[in-house]
């Protein structure tokens, strides 16, 4: 299965194990980037995250500090 190139609110909540507000919140505080897609003039855009978007946020995340064992 190839992987997808944009993904809606729902999937990034998924991917990233957070709600889909957490993840509403994230693009609306401009961490996240989204864009509005409708399939046809008709349909109400959709909020959507490009795959390549999804990858860089992740890649800009503080790295985690692992402590050593005592």
């Amino acid at each position: 299965m190839s992987e997808s190139l944009i993904l809606n609110v729902t999937q990034v909540a998924k991917t990233l194990g957070i709600s889909r507000t957490t993840v509403y919140k994230l693009i609306q505080s401009g961490a996240l980037p989204a864009r509005k897609f409708a399939s046809s003039e008709d349909a109400d855009p959709r909020t959507v995250v490009l795959s390549e978007d999804l990858r860089a946020f992740l890649a800009n995340l503080p790295s985690a500090e692992v402590q050593p064992a005592a």
